[in-house]
């Protein structure tokens, strides 16, 4: 995973065509960029987003901030009720019990 300007990208090598490439995660739109070595994939990250930036600002569009950080999440009356109980036993807030519960399952799958 990289970062630049709060813009996530992910690489990936292909082998047959030994290069690496990779897409901005954390956007709808559709950023790509691609290089030879580390050196290549890391200034192609950055210059597609210096890229990305520079075209909205000519286009006069506003660019697509990466996550805010905020998701609603629906659930049972049952289920909500349950949360809130376990986190005042656990006194943290709900949205505290919530991220911690995403970050062990997320941990879980990384590993």
């Amino acid at each position: 995973m990289m970062e630049y300007k709060g813009y996530s990208g992910n690489v990936v090598y292909d082998s047959d065509a030994k290069l690496f490439h990779g897409e901005v995660m954390n956007t709808r739109d559709v950023i790509t960029f691609q290089g030879k070595s580390v050196e290549e994939i890391e200034k192609a990250f950055r210059d597609s987003i210096e890229d990305y930036l520079a075209w909205c600002l000519e286009e006069g569009t506003d660019p697509e901030k990466p996550y805010s950080g905020r998701f609603n999440v629906r659930l049972s009356p049952e289920l909500h009720r349950n949360v809130a109980v376990a986190a005042k036993k656990m006194h943290m807030s709900i949205n505290q019990l919530v991220e911690k519960a995403l970050i062990d399952e997320i941990l879980l799958i990384q590993t």
